[in-house]
């Protein structure tokens, strides 16, 4: 199953057969305990969605000095910019399709999961989703910027040409610039994806304006009326 090997940390709705799913990717050094807490302050949401948060396989980091840590691909220095393992990079989108077909097999429709992430985990998302052969929910991608721009006209699918994205960043991120999620932003329109861009006073982090806007944004694209079996 690719890159993701152990079991992910899972949040099931609350004596309710789940009817949507969410896939959500951490970032670099981090694992799928990260973004656990966010789950109960996203609202009724949780009533009728699966969450889940798998681990990042751990591999040595070339930007880290060679540390080992958990990530999703190796990023290295080719003179001033950050180079994304390609090879990498396409093992956890083969992972991370491996996670949706899980969910399709257990009764979520793919048009009722949602594929985020967060920093390293948002490229994977970005990487993964808009190339899946089968209509996703939505997409949601945080602090981040969109890997292997210049393949994406050519391997992305039609079936997520008209994916709901929702893309945000903070506007002192001092890891990833401003000016790098903007260029995604960019390209992502140029290609004709239904983008829905926030920007937010904070770091390289998450901020409670977001997490509003995030369970707002989620309730939308996987409302609660759709049953297992629907989508």
């Amino acid at each position: 199953m690719g890159a993701v090997q152990d079991p992910p940390v899972i949040y099931e709705p609350r004596n309710r057969r789940p009817s949507a799913a969410v896939i959500w990717l951490h970032g670099l050094g981090a694992d799928g305990h990260d973004f656990a807490p966010i789950v109960p302050e996203l609202g009724a949401l949780r009533a009728w969605t699966r969450f889940i948060f798998p681990h990042a396989p751990l591999r040595p980091v070339s930007i880290n000095f060679g540390m080992t840590m958990r990530a999703w691909y190796d990023i290295r220095m080719d003179g001033d910019e950050f180079v994304s393992d390609e090879n990498h990079l396409r093992a956890s989108q083969e992972a991370v399709e491996g996670l949706i077909a899980r969910e399709v097999e257990a009764g979520i429709p793919a048009g009722r999961i949602v594929l985020a992430g967060f920093s390293q985990g948002g490229a994977v998302a970005l990487q993964t989703a808009l190339r899946h052969p089968h209509r996703l929910a939505g997409l949601m991608a945080l602090s981040t910027y969109l890997p292997l721009a210049e393949t994406l006209a050519a391997e992305r699918d039609p079936a997520n040409a008209d994916i709901p994205v929702f893309l945000a960043h903070g506007e002192q991120d001092p890891l990833i610039g401003m000016d790098r999620a903007v260029r995604s932003l960019d390209a992502l329109r140029l290609l004709d994806y239904e983008v829905q861009w926030h920007a937010y006073r904070m770091a390289h982090a998450v901020c409670p304006e977001e997490i509003a806007d995030i369970g707002e944004w989620l309730a939308r694209v996987v409302p609660a009326a759709a049953r297992p079996g629907e989508g």
